[in-house]
């Protein structure tokens, strides 16, 4: 008997992760992808991704950092005015699981508090930085009244691959999906040196991935609107 295949027994095990379970992807009545950004709000990535985002008349979820939030109020006031849903992506970009839960909850709790206080709204997702969460970082941030957010597929873009390169990689996305991109690349401001960031336009990235989308009949939306319509699928997520 041939082995099943890694689908379908995701399928079957995320049901039975849920109750200790990140959103993972969403169900809703209509094709959609939820569209997710994380590291910024950054200048020369933030701006020329609301554009893209504006001329397609969709909404996304901005991950924030609060301390590039501090750096750049001007532009988290652009993601609230263009009507994207803002979320929580940390007070910086270091890894929760060098850290105890006690301290998770402390910065969690203290980040939404500052970025809820910024942005004029509430926080309700909160996504760890490299998705990097054991049980007791997922159960820590589950204290703070947030819900964990991690995503199905991403595209690769912060290696500094040519756009078209990087947007094909989008090939694969299927309805439901929770997207994971990036208008920001965290650096050592963030707390962490992941080398050089990319120099490719963001703008452009989204743009393309956008219309490949539309094409296949996709729609696109914030992770807020996505489970207004429909519902958000947990399902466990470790990794350190």
């Amino acid at each position: 008997m041939s082995a099943m295949s890694p689908e379908p027994v995701r399928r079957l095990l995320l049901p039975l992760t849920a109750p200790i379970g990140s959103v993972r992807s969403v169900r809703a009545p209509r094709d959609v992808v939820v569209l997710t950004y994380d590291d910024g709000p950054q200048p020369g990535g933030t701006d020329k991704v609301l554009a893209a985002l504006s001329e397609a008349g969709t909404t996304a979820t901005f991950f924030i950092l609060v301390g590039r939030a501090r750096r750049h109020p001007g532009l988290l006031a652009d993601v609230v005015a263009a009507g994207h849903e803002i979320a929580l992506h940390g007070i910086d970009h270091v890894r929760l699981t060098t850290m105890s839960p006690r301290e998770v909850r402390r910065r969690t709790l203290a980040g939404r508090h500052e970025l809820e206080d910024m942005a004029g709204r509430q926080i309700r997702w909160f996504r760890p930085p490299y998705g990097a969460q054991r049980p007791t970082t997922w159960a820590a941030i589950r204290s703070t009244g947030m819900d964990s957010v991690v995503w199905s597929d991403e595209v690769a873009d912060w290696e500094d691959d040519p756009v078209t390169e990087i947007a094909a990689r989008a090939a694969t996305v299927r309805s439901g999906s929770v997207l994971l991109l990036h208008d920001g690349y965290a650096d050592q401001s963030d707390g962490v040196d992941d080398g050089p960031a990319p120099t490719f336009d963001r703008g452009e990235l989204s743009r393309r991935i956008l219309g490949d989308l539309a094409e296949r009949g996709m729609t696109t939306s914030s992770l807020g609107d996505a489970v207004t319509a429909g519902s958000a699928v947990h399902g466990a997520w470790f990794r350190v």
